[in-house]
């Protein structure tokens, strides 16, 4: 079963290696893995996506707990959650036809076109992993390139993952 697990973790050198190293170490997955720094500098906030069973995907999480960087962690998946992923990606445009097509079908999906030029559209999509498999399954052989951030996820409602 897919699970996403939210770390908050020490803003520090070392930190996103160790918990690399403890999945790497025992030989599982980690399909994406999105950090950045929260409102507090000195906290990052790590979301992550795995797959398991629930006996392997507990003892993840009480791996990841004993690690020095580790502050609180949450197994997203447990609760009602809001995901999200970020797409960027070029798609041949040449042509009004297809131009018109490419801007279409971005509007169908809610993004925005972010970069024109002669022969190719750059467009950011945002929404869950499905959708963003739908739009580029629709775009088909057109596309130049794709770059995808992975999931980024929170609790819904009062649950938060703070110290």
């Amino acid at each position: 079963m897919r699970h996403i697990i939210s770390i908050l973790m020490e803003n520090e050198a070392g930190a996103l290696s160790r918990v690399a190293g403890l999945f790497s170490a025992r030989g599982y997955n980690i399909e994406s893995l999105t950090v950045a720094a929260t409102e507090d500098a000195s906290l990052s906030r790590m979301t992550l996506v795995t797959r398991g069973s629930d006996e392997i995907i507990e003892q993840i999480t009480k791996q990841l707990n004993k690690l020095i960087d580790v502050v609180k962690l949450i197994d997203l998946t447990e609760g009602v959650h809001i995901e999200r992923e970020l797409l960027l990606i070029k798609v041949k445009a040449k042509g009004e036809e297809r131009r018109n097509e490419v801007k279409r079908l971005t509007d169908i999906f809610r993004g925005h076109v972010i970069d024109v030029t002669d022969a190719s559209y750059t467009v950011e999509l945002t929404g869950t992993g499905e959708k963003l498999d739908a739009f580029i399954s629709t775009l088909g052989k057109d596309i130049l390139e794709t770059v995808r951030s992975g999931a980024s996820g929170i609790a819904r409602g009062d649950k938060a993952l703070h110290i």
